[in-house]
């Protein structure tokens, strides 16, 4: 299914996520947590639109396997959204979570609504800025460091 947006997704537990599709269909980022409807998972993915410009990702190099991903704690520690999917390079994953921003920036400028008629997550599993910041992770020379994300979208 191709079309840009927000789209809200019945997980085979019943319980509710939220994907961001890119205008080509890729999804680009998923919630880290789920949601009792599809209402409340809106409501998240407000919350976090309303957050904007002060989203800081936290990149770090996948635990079983090859790549790098992305997440956006939340104010206790817990994963508000995440990438949705690995990529190879440390930098591709910084732009990743660019493209990520002005998606959701868009988004807010326009006060896009969800897409109604999502197919149902297959095999999903619960998961217990004008600038964009990124954090932590290990840089892509190999050292330890912050990894800063310079210019904009």
């Amino acid at each position: 299914m191709r079309g840009e947006g927000l789209f809200t997704e019945r997980a085979p537990n019943g319980r509710f996520q939220w994907q961001l599709k890119a205008m080509n269909g890729r999804v680009v980022a998923v919630s880290s947590s789920v949601h009792e409807s599809s209402a409340d998972a809106e409501r998240a993915f407000a919350e976090l639109v309303a957050l904007g410009p002060a989203l800081v990702a936290r990149i770090t190099h996948v635990r079983d396997g090859l790549g790098w991903t992305w997440v956006v704690p939340g104010p206790r520690g817990n994963p508000l959204v995440k990438s949705s999917r690995a990529y190879e390079r440390y930098a591709t994953c910084q732009n990743a979570f660019r493209r990520f921003m002005a998606l959701v920036a868009r988004m807010a400028e326009t006060g896009a609504q969800p897409l109604a008629g999502a197919q149902p997550v297959a095999g999903a599993q619960p998961v217990t800025s004008a600038r964009p910041a990124v954090v932590g992770g290990v840089g892509a020379s190999g050292g330890e460091g912050a990894g800063g994300v310079g210019g904009g979208v």
